[in-house]
């Protein structure tokens, strides 16, 4: 995809948006870089009903799901060592940090919903449309929610004293990721209470964790023998390149969720303020919380058993401070984290759906981009919910399983979180040209100028972790560590990819083909919906 430096002052942009709740107009930024001087991008009153404290935990719970409470025990394992596993900790974090600086700049820049649709159409504008193609096979395909859905279903049944098959986990997952969808389809504010309330429910297991790992470390322990994993802690170190580089692409992942509040912007009042307060207060209170998190499994869990423990590290943990029935106690907490998760999701998500409707990209798009009848994107939430289920009940156990759906441990195979690493690479090249390019394609004054800056180095920094995500997969692993028994260990990668692609074999069709062959041009013009919002519809104007 081409570059162009941009000619809109995106300044302009961030101060319109960040009105007060009641003035709600903000420039339109066209995908073709045109941007006539009447465009404007109109929303209702009500429609910003995101405040700084749903942003905080829109953005915490998006992170927070159920692999802090799994996670290090495949760190510890693949890096061998406590003290390398500790250090890959704060190697995510830092590559978190510059992530959710680059996207505060976008955000800040183009406060709008959608996300990565904004970034991607604002710098990649030739060929017309291509970028907002690509990324809508993205969105529209992967049903980020069902991993979750079914990890809630796994944790209550065990919290219930059930046994766990095939089919009453998924059906309770089912019935997890339905109530989501209805509450924030149905209900926007009671949606946005229950994630907050969710979200401070697993902010409190969290920190039952860490003053509990203070005791441990105190040595009040149920163990016999306290656990000694900080003296020699780099005792161990794996010399396995392999092992390294999924280690810290694990811990990577386990940050992904700083940008959930990008999606939500145009719903959020005062949005450049909000942003700039809420995601790096986030951020920071789940990076502290991981690390001490971390401290306090290694103080009470001997390395052994926590190398061994697998998905249910925190379960050891809580057996070991608290006694055998504190873990199905844990179960429960799990579950209410995953569900947490579920709903930050399809929030975020479903309002991606809804963007492209209003884009006019989308086949009926007119009923993609309405906010009727419940002042929310149902019908965006919908195609989520609905592209969820058919990944959570369509795969048979083994292999297919794993392909689509994936453990919170083996983040690293996930054709669900392979794409982002792409998109990533992609935001952040956007970024850094317009960093570099003072001017635009036709030599006029490049005037990005957002109310926050990453700045450069960060920026490279980001764009260069990326390209170590999208490319680390590719590294071929030991005997016994590829998480299919059959199929390649690359083959998530390849289908990633393989979506993108769809998405610019979308566009092919639908934007050069299609006109090519019925003597037409694609014209973009500007509507204001019955709801009040507007939104893009395309004309075929007879060449």
């Amino acid at each position: 995809m081409a570059t162009a430096g941009s000619s809109v002052n995106a300044g302009s942009l961030s101060d319109t948006a960040s009105r007060p709740a009641g003035e709600s107009k903000d420039l339109i930024v066209a995908a073709d870089g045109v941007v006539p001087d009447d465009a404007e991008y109109q929303t209702t009153d009500a429609r910003r009903q995101v405040g700084l404290t749903s942003a905080i935990f829109l953005i915490f719970n998006r992170m927070v799901g159920t692999g802090i409470f799994a996670t290090p025990s495949a760190i510890l394992s693949l890096s061998g060592s406590v003290g390398l596993a500790l250090f890959i900790w704060v190697a995510g974090m830092l590559i978190a940090t510059a992530g959710l600086m680059t996207y505060m700049e976008f955000g800040t820049g183009l406060p709008r919903n959608g996300g990565e649709k904004n970034y991607l159409e604002y710098v990649y504008r030739r060929p017309r449309f291509l970028a907002t193609g690509v990324y809508a096979g993205y969105v529209v395909l992967l049903g980020w929610a069902g991993s979750n859905s079914v990890v809630f279903g796994e944790y209550i049944l065990a919290a219930a004293n059930v046994e766990v098959n095939r089919w009453n986990q998924r059906g309770v997952g089912l019935a997890c990721i339905t109530s989501a969808f209805l509450i924030h389809g149905l209900a926007l504010n009671w949606g946005l209470r229950l994630q907050n309330v969710l979200g401070t429910i697993k902010l409190l297991i969290l920190l039952l964790i860490v003053f509990s790992g203070f005791a441990a470390l105190g040595g009040h322990t149920k163990l016999a023998k306290k656990p000694d994993n900080f003296t020699n802690a780099f005792a161990g170190t794996t010399g396995s390149a392999y092992g390294v580089v999924t280690a810290l692409y694990n811990v990577i992942w386990s940050y992904i969720g700083y940008s959930n509040a990008n999606y939500a912007l145009s719903e959020t009042r005062n949005p450049v303020r909000t942003l700039k307060i809420a995601a790096p207060l986030a951020l920071g209170l789940v990076s502290v919380l991981y690390m001490l998190c971390n401290i306090a499994y290694f103080a009470a869990v001997p390395k052994d058993e926590i190398i061994s423990s697998g998905r249910i590290l925190a379960a050891s943990f809580f057996r070991n401070m608290f006694g055998e029935r504190a873990e199905r106690v844990l179960s429960v907490f799990v579950a209410l984290s995953a569900f947490g998760n579920v709903l930050s999701v399809i929030f975020s998500q479903g309002r991606l759906v809804q963007e492209f409707g209003r884009e006019g990209i989308l086949p009926w798009s007119r009923l993609w981009a309405s906010n009727k009848p419940f002042n929310a994107p149902f019908m965006g939430l919908f195609e989520h919910w609905l592209v969820s289920v058919v990944i959570m009940l369509a795969p048979p156990p083994g292999d297919a399983y794993n392909f689509i759906l994936n453990c919170p441990t083996n983040l690293e195979s996930s054709v669900i979180s392979y794409p982002l690493a792409v998109v990533n690479v992609f935001v952040a090249g956007g970024l850094l040209h317009l960093y570099l390019h003072p001017f635009s394609l036709d030599r006029t004054p490049n005037q990005w100028a957002p109310p926050f800056r990453a700045t450069l180095p960060v920026v490279i920094f980001f764009l260069l972790s990326n390209i170590y995500l999208v490319v680390a997969p590719f590294v071929p692993p030991t005997d016994g560590q590829n998480v299919y028994k059959a199929l390649p260990y690359y083959l998530h990668c390849v289908v990633g990819v393989g979506i993108l692609v769809g998405g610019a074999l979308y566009w092919l069709v639908w934007a050069i083909v299609l006109p090519k062959i019925g003597g037409y041009t694609l014209v973009r013009e500007n509507e204001v919906m019955e709801d009040g919002w507007t939104r893009n519809k395309f004309s075929r104007v007879k060449n």
